[in-house]
C-alpha cells in the first residue's frame, strides 16, 4: 500500500491561448489547473483539470478528507469513492473536473510504482504512435491559410479549424470561404475537420443551418462536423446525424459516463469526444470509449488542455483498439512549454506514445515558474 499524504493544485496563467469564445478569455485567465498527489513512498503523480484554480482548490478542500490515507495504487476504487460521496453536490462541474485531475494523477502514481506505462495497466498497447491533429481557431480566409501553411511546415498532417467567425455572422458565403481556404492550404492529401463550437455562449444557429452547412462541408472532404448544435439539443443532433453526409462529432461538455448514455443509445454522434480533464479522468474516459464502441461510435478524445492532459490522451490512444487521432493545441505554452522534454512529431507527422512508467512525461519546475506563481507546490522540496 502506498498512502496518499497530500493533494495540491497550481493554476496556469500568463500564456492562456485564445479559446475562440464570444467572451474571449485573456492571457492571464486561468482555465487549466495542474494537480499533484503526494504519497508516503515519495512517488508523485500529476494530473490536469480543465477549470479555474480557485474552483479546484475549493473542491480539494471537500475531497481531501476522502483522500488522505487512501491507497494511491487503486485509482478506480478511490475515484469511484469520490464520485459516490459527492453526488449530492451535483454530477459534473467543478468537483468532477477536480476529480478528473486526481484520477489522472493516481494512474500516474500506479504506473510509476509498477514501472509500467499507464496504457499497459489499462490492458495493453495497440499502437506505438498516433496522428495528432493541430487544433486551430478559425480566422478570415487569408490569415487562416497562412496559419495553416505555418503549422503544416511544422510537420502536421491533420488539422481542425473551429470557432472564430464561423456560423457567428450569419454569412454562409464567409463560412464556405473559410473552409475552402483551409482545404486549399491543407492540401487534398491531408485530413481536415471543422468545429462550429456551438457550446459557445448564445450560439445563434439551429438545425437548418447545421444541415445546410454539413452539405457544404462534404464538398471539401471534411472528416467530421463538430459541435454543430447547442450542446443540449439531443433531438436535433439525432436528426442531423441521420441526414448529414459528413460524420457528426460532439460531447466535450458532458461529464461522467451516465451523461453520455442517452447520446450514444439514441444515435446522436458518429464520433464521441469526452475530455479526460473534465469527464472524471482516465477511468471514466476509458469507460465512455468502450461504451461508445459497443454502440458503433468512434472515440476521439477532446484535448484542448495541457501537456499532462495530452499525455493522458496518448496513453488512452494506445490502450483502445480503434483510436487513430489525438487533439494537439499547437503553440500553447501549457502544452509545449512545461515539460522537461517537448512532444516531437516524427517525419510522418505522428506522435510517439510515451512508454516510460506512468504518464511518461516530467514537468519542468523552471518552465512552470513562468505560468504559476508558486510551482514548488507541484514538486517535493
Amino acid at each position: 500500500m502506498i498512502k496518499i499524504t497530500a493533494i495540491k493544485a497550481a493554476g496556469l496563467r500568463g500564456s492562456t491561448p485564445e479559446g475562440g469564445w464570444a467572451n474571449e478569455i485573456k492571457s492571464d485567465d486561468c482555465i487549466h489547473t495542474l494537480i499533484v498527489v503526494y504519497t508516503d513512498q515519495g512517488i508523485t503523480g500529476w494530473g490536469s483539470s480543465f477549470t479555474n484554480d480557485l474552483l479546484v482548490e475549493g473542491a480539494l478542500r471537500i475531497l481531501e478528507p476522502l483522500l488522505i490515507g487512501e491507497n494511491a495504487l487503486e485509482p478506480e476504487r478511490v475515484t469511484e469513492k469520490l464520485h459516490a460521496n459527492t453526488f449530492w453536490m451535483g454530477r459534473g462541474g467543478s468537483v468532477t473536473h477536480a476529480i478528473s485531475g486526481i484520477n489522472i494523477a493516481l494512474w500516474d502514481i500506479l504506473g510509476k510504482a509498477t514501472g509500467q506505462p499507464v496504457s499497459r495497466l489499462l490492458g495493453g498497447c495497440y499502437r506505438e504512435r498516433v496522428l495528432p491533429y493541430a487544433s486551430l481557431l478559425m480566422q478570415e480566409p487569408q490569415p487562416l491559410a497562412a496559419h495553416l501553411h505555418a503549422v503544416q511546415a511544422q510537420g502536421f498532417r491533420a488539422f481542425k479549424i473551429g470557432w472564430g467567425p464561423f456560423g457567428r455572422r450569419d454569412d454562409t458565403k464567409l463560412d464556405e470561404a473559410i473552409v475552402r481556404a483551409a482545404r486549399e492550404a491543407a492540401g487534398e492529401e491531408n485530413r481536415l475537420f471543422v468545429d462550429a463550437g456551438a457550446s459557445d455562449a448564445h450560439w445563434p444557429q439551429g438545425l437548418k443551418w447545421a444541415m445546410r452547412t454539413a452539405e457544404m462541408l462534404k464538398a471539401y472532404d471534411v472528416g467530421w462536423f463538430e459541435e454543430p448544435l447547442r450542446p443540449d439539443a439531443i433531438d436535433d443532433f439525432c436528426h442531423l446525424r441521420r441526414v448529414s453526409p459528413v460524420p457528426i462529432a460532439g460531447g466535450e461538455v458532458l461529464t461522467r459516463r451516465q451523461s453520455f448514455l442517452p447520446w450514444l443509445s439514441r444515435g446522436a454522434f458518429d464520433i464521441v469526444q469526452p475530455d479526460v480533464t473534465k469527464v472524471g479522468g482516465i477511468s471514466e474516459q476509458r469507460r465512455i470509449a468502450w461504451m461508445a464502441d459497443d454502440f458503433g461510435v468512434r472515440y476521439v478524445g477532446h484535448g484542448w488542455n495541457t501537456a499532462v492532459g495530452l499525455a493522458a490522451d496518448l496513453q488512452l490512444a494506445t490502450a483502445l483498439p480503434n483510436v487513430d487521432l489525438v487533439e494537439f493545441i499547437g503553440g500553447s505554452a501549457y502544452l509545449d512549454g512545461i515539460t522537461e522534454a517537448p512532444f516531437v512529431l516524427d517525419n510522418e507527422g505522428y506522435l510517439a506514445i510515451p512508454d516510460a512508467p506512468g504518464l511518461g512525461v516530467r514537468l519542468d519546475r523552471a518552465k512552470l515558474a513562468r505560468y504559476t506563481p508558486d510551482p514548488s507546490v507541484l514538486f517535493r522540496a
